[in-house]
């Protein structure tokens, strides 16, 4: 497609690491990719209205990933968001996702499973 604009991608972890190996990832499958070390660094960034889908970690300082999640419900229903964690007790917070995550994955995270994810959050938002 020439001329389409490319679908925008935000990460939000605050391990450098694993947000710098994400946005790499998002960048080879064609995505414009957004980093931010933390939820409120999205939040206060203005950029919410130009995302077309999140990424988030659960396990955050100060505000988690659940908990942006459902600010961002509250903002843009419509937007798609995927949560990761590295936390062995993952499990349990699956009955506090709301309706728009569209997946829910443990650290180290399958590439080829997160951008299918990816691609099928936003198929389903468009």
């Amino acid at each position: 497609m020439v001329g389409a604009r490319k679908a925008i991608v935000a990460i939000v972890d605050d391990d450098p690491g694993v947000l710098e190996s994400l946005e790499k990832l998002m960048e080879s499958a064609g995505y414009e990719a957004r980093g931010y070390s933390s939820a409120a660094a999205l939040l206060q960034s203005g950029a919410v209205s130009d995302i077309d889908c999140v990424i988030s970690d659960i396990g955050m300082p100060e505000m988690d990933g659940i908990e942006l999640q459902s600010r961002l419900a509250h903002a843009r229903p419509e937007l798609p968001v995927i949560l990761i964690t590295a936390r062995a007790d993952a499990a349990g917070h699956k009955s506090e996702l709301k309706a728009k995550t569209y997946g829910f994955f443990q650290k180290p995270v399958d590439p080829f499973a997160l951008l299918k994810a990816v691609s099928d959050a936003l198929t389903a938002s468009a």
